[in-house]
């Protein structure tokens, strides 16, 4: 058995000590080499050569295509659900209209103030007493 194009050693001693073997094979540091010849490729293997190709190519190419068209269902989801929500606007006017809600009061963390200590601008800041 020869690997990477050399001979293995087995077939180097089997050859020297077989009858005969040593009168035509040319001797070289007590073993003989044999010519490694390479063999073409039948007309078969070819064919199944270029047909692995092609099914690799073709599958490759329907992969591609497939993210590509997923990629644009994504993307056309995606503008119109953007469309929908400006197209609407009367939904956000609705909600702007109900009073705001203090969300620490709603989870319990501070208490409600009555509406008469509440400041109506908070923009405004209380004038600080005189001493």
């Amino acid at each position: 058995m020869a690997l990477f194009g050399f001979p293995s050693r087995r077939s180097g001693r089997a050859a020297q000590s077989a009858p005969g073997a040593g009168h035509g094979a040319a001797q070289a540091g007590g073993m003989a080499k044999a010519p490694i010849h390479h063999v073409p490729p039948t007309p078969r293997e070819l064919r199944a050569q270029v047909v692995h190709r092609l099914q690799i190519g073709l599958f490759g190419l329907a992969a591609m295509l497939l993210l590509v068209g997923l990629a644009n269902v994504i993307l056309d989801r995606a503008y119109m659900a953007d469309a929908s929500a400006v197209a609407d606007p009367d939904a956000s006017a609705s909600a702007s209209t109900t009073p705001a809600n203090d969300p620490l009061v709603d989870m319990g963390v501070t208490p409600e103030l009555p509406a008469a200590n509440r400041p109506a601008d908070k923009t405004a800041p209380a004038a600080a007493p005189q001493h």
